[in-house]
């Protein structure tokens, strides 16, 4: 008889197919499937398949093209133990007399490891217990409650609901930027009120024109030139009242709309820049650019033309309404005949709008994203000749965008033309119903020449209203983009009762501190402590943790566990702007602004005085350099430094750091990227630079960290060794290892280029 595979516990997720068979032929009576990772690399990380399974009696193994499986029974100290390291996985299975057996994966398989580690251990403790181990649980979402895999941060189900069309309510949430204008816009709005009234003032006027004056002048009575004048006074005056006021509540309203996007611009980018960098890391610069200003753009222009005719419109309509139901009930009646069916359309119509546009914007971030990256990168892009590949990427793009914005105007060019007909054949009912009144008697021309005024003027305005289907759906998708970056908590948060460091020491110390990238482990239970103005090398190969470890102790990142404390205080309890003040930055590619030498230099200490800027640059060895340029320290700066070597642009940003006198001060690879002589320069600086300041170093070359007071050997996320560069060398350890390595490469460098 053929033996099933049990079904999996929720924990263990699906096993892939091709091993269920297999699988089911190994498992005894009453066995069941825990929890299963597929890996995909064999001990020479080569691309190969392999299962490993936990069940209820054991951990079961096979690796493809193998027939028979491997199997550990749980029993007490049996242990799988996980480490990631340069994109691999590896699960080792040991027990007190050493390793079994080991595996290893990529890292996209990770969540999957890390459960059946968890599996594996209670498995093992029940065997141990000699009872059945409860089914694993799974972490849940707390918005939807659904089950996620561990370290999965991102919920799949919440994900797709990111991906839904934008509610038109979202436009709504823009009253907290208008609330402080809202005596302007009440005054706005009983202009809107006033002027709508003036404009319905004229075909109302019609009436007694042409009942008292024009129709019995055709029966041959006299014309009175007082009771015309009369009407024709109240026409006129009734458009320039209209006129008046119209032009207030337009000049008024755009005004409160302008500054209502100035401040959603602002609030917007302030949030943005208080967000930690685990934001930044998996977004698009030209999407960014976009949202802020793109869609405020639209957002504002919604604001300032589209909802105000909106306000008119819905006015206009209720107004000419009652006016018309004041004058013929019956003739009113007909008139709204085509409402229901114009309403069916919008609403029809309008979910596939919002889908539309928010697939718009989408495919449109695309495009400034190609942009965002060709532009800066232009000297690479003509460096390799990939101008044709850039430019078809953009056309690629643009053709995508085209393609959408084309099946949208499918759908919106049949919807105008639509709305525009039934309200023609709703005009031409009217017609049709008022003159059979008249000639029954039952109304006179005036009011049916009124009527047709006020219905022309209605149906305009319903045209227009159905219009404003599109903009409304436009600006809320935009709203939807903007309120997403708002919504965003940094995972960098200010602290709720924040301490404040009177004077900054520079001692630090790092306790059990741990830290992921997603489901990637990074740095593990490190334990490191610095006296205030100790030097710090740190070493390792890619990968190690060195950038990581730096970026925790600026605070970029939060620790995932243990602390990190500054003369004591754990700096998640410390203002970050307040924390950073006190840290000096010096990274391996220097940023600047476009502006001038002097103002990059006092970015950090913008009230300088132009004495301590020049202070600052003599200190960095840059001052001959910068009065070498045509006009000195007012010379222009190109965008990211274009117009400065690479040495130039390195002493600049040493300046910088020198202006603002950090107590801290992180060097990160400071001199990797330039030559040796111009080495020997930065180097000067730095020396300068590190004087009296707790210093941590990041160095490409172990040469430069031989004048640090410790070096700190890191590898896969741990400190593997500490110390002197002599009693490293001595031990003839990890550091020894990677200083031979790197002295072997220089001689063979060097050797070749003396072949040359």
């Amino acid at each position: 008889m053929t033996k099933q595979l049990p079904n999996p516990s929720p924990a263990a997720g699906t096993l892939p197919e091709p091993w269920t068979a297999g699988l089911a032929s190994v498992l005894v009576e009453g066995e069941n499937v825990a929890s299963g990772l597929e890996v995909d690399l064999d001990a020479q990380l080569r691309f190969a398949s392999g299962l490993l399974v936990v069940t209820n009696h054991r951990l079961l193994a096979r690796v493809e093209g193998e027939d028979r499986w491997q199997s550990w029974p749980h029993r007490a100290g049996l242990k799988l133990v996980h480490h990631d390291h340069a994109g691999v996985g590896t699960l080792e299975l040991l027990d007190a007399n050493g390793r079994l057996a080991r595996w290893r994966y990529t890292l996209g398989r990770n969540p999957a490891a890390l459960r059946l580690m968890d599996a594996h251990a209670r498995e093992c403790e029940a065997a141990v217990r000699g009872v059945a181990a409860e089914p694993l649980p799974g972490d849940s979402c707390p918005t939807c409650h659904a089950m996620l895999e561990p370290d999965q941060e991102d919920c799949p189900v919440c994900a797709r609901e990111e991906l839904t069309p934008p509610s038109t309510w979202t436009l709504l949430r823009l009253w907290r930027f208008a609330r402080p204008y809202r005596g302007q816009l009440l005054l706005g709005f009983l202009l809107t009120l006033g002027s709508t009234g003036a404009t319905l003032v004229p075909p109302y006027l019609t009436m007694p024109l042409m009942d008292e004056v024009l129709i019995p002048y055709q029966r041959g009575e006299t014309i009175e030139p007082g009771t015309v004048s009369l009407y024709l006074g109240g026409l006129l005056a009734a458009a320039l009242v209209a006129w008046l006021l119209g032009w207030a509540r337009t000049y008024i309203l755009a005004l409160v709309s302008e500054r209502i996007g100035a401040d959603l611009r602002t609030t917007t980018y302030e949030h943005l820049l208080k967000l930690s960098l685990e934001y930044f890391g998996g977004k698009r610069t030209g999407d960014l650019m976009a949202r802020i200003g793109s869609e405020t753009d639209r957002i504002n222009v919604f604001l300032s033309l589209h909802l105000l005719d909106f306000a008119t419109d819905v006015l206009m309509i209720a107004m000419t309404s009652v006016i018309l139901f004041s004058i013929n009930p019956w003739l009113a009646l007909v008139t709204l005949l085509p409402l229901p069916f114009i309403a069916w359309l919008i609403h029809v119509v309008r979910d596939r709008l919002r889908t539309g546009f928010e697939k718009i914007d989408r495919v449109w971030s695309e495009v400034t994203n190609v942009l965002a990256d060709t532009i800066p990168g232009i000297r690479v892009v003509k460096a390799f000749a990939q101008e044709k590949r850039e430019a078809t990427r953009f056309r690629d793009a643009n053709r995508h965008n085209l393609a959408v914005n084309d099946k949208l105007n499918k759908v919106w060019s049949l919807f105008s033309p639509t709305v525009s007909l039934m309200t023609e054949i709703g005009l031409l009912v009217v017609w049709a119903f008022g003159i059979w009144q008249v000639a029954n008697n039952q109304i006179t021309v005036g009011v049916l020449t009124a009527f047709l005024a006020y219905i022309g003027r209605f149906y305009t305005r319903l045209d227009s209203m159905s219009r404003i289907v599109s903009v409304t759906q436009k600006a809320a998708a935009g709203a939807k983009r903007i309120f997403d970056i708002l919504d965003h908590v940094s995972s960098v948060p200010e602290p709720a009762n924040p301490v404040h460091l009177e004077k900054v020491q520079g001692r630090i110390d790092i306790r059990g501190a741990h830290f992921r990238y997603g489901s990637r482990s990074v740095i593990r239970g490190l334990d490191l402590s610095i006296a205030p103005g100790e030097m710090i090398g740190l070493v390792g190969h890619s990968g190690s943790g060195k950038s990581t470890l730096v970026n925790l102790i600026c605070r970029f990142y939060d620790v995932t566990e243990g602390s990190i404390r500054i003369d004591g205080t754990d700096i998640r309890s410390l203002p970050v702007a307040e924390y950073r003040s006190h840290i000096g930055l010096v990274l391996q590619e220097p940023f600047l602004f476009f502006g001038t030498i002097a103002e990059n230099i006092a970015y950090g200490k913008p009230d300088a005085t132009r004495e301590e800027i020049v202070a600052a640059a003599r200190a960095a060895h840059a001052h001959e350099f910068i009065l070498r340029l045509l006009q000195g320290y007012d010379s222009l700066v190109g965008e990211r430094g274009q117009g400065l070597s690479g040495g130039e642009r390195q002493r600049i940003s040493i300046a910088r750091a020198l202006l603002i006198d950090p107590r801290l001060l992180i060097l990160d690879e400071a001199t990797s990227a330039v030559d040796t002589e111009t080495e020997k320069e930065i180097q000067k600086a730095l020396d300068n630079l590190v004087r009296g300041r707790t210093t941590i170093a990041i160095a490409h070359r172990l040469s430069t960290l031989r004048k640090a007071d410790r070096l700190v050997v890191m590898d896969r996320g741990e400190i593997v060794e500490v110390g002197s560069h002599e009693v490293l060398m001595a031990r003839k350890g990890h550091y020894w290892r990677l200083y031979e390595a790197q002295a072997r490469h220089e001689a063979e460098a060097a050797a070749a280029l003396e072949a040359a």
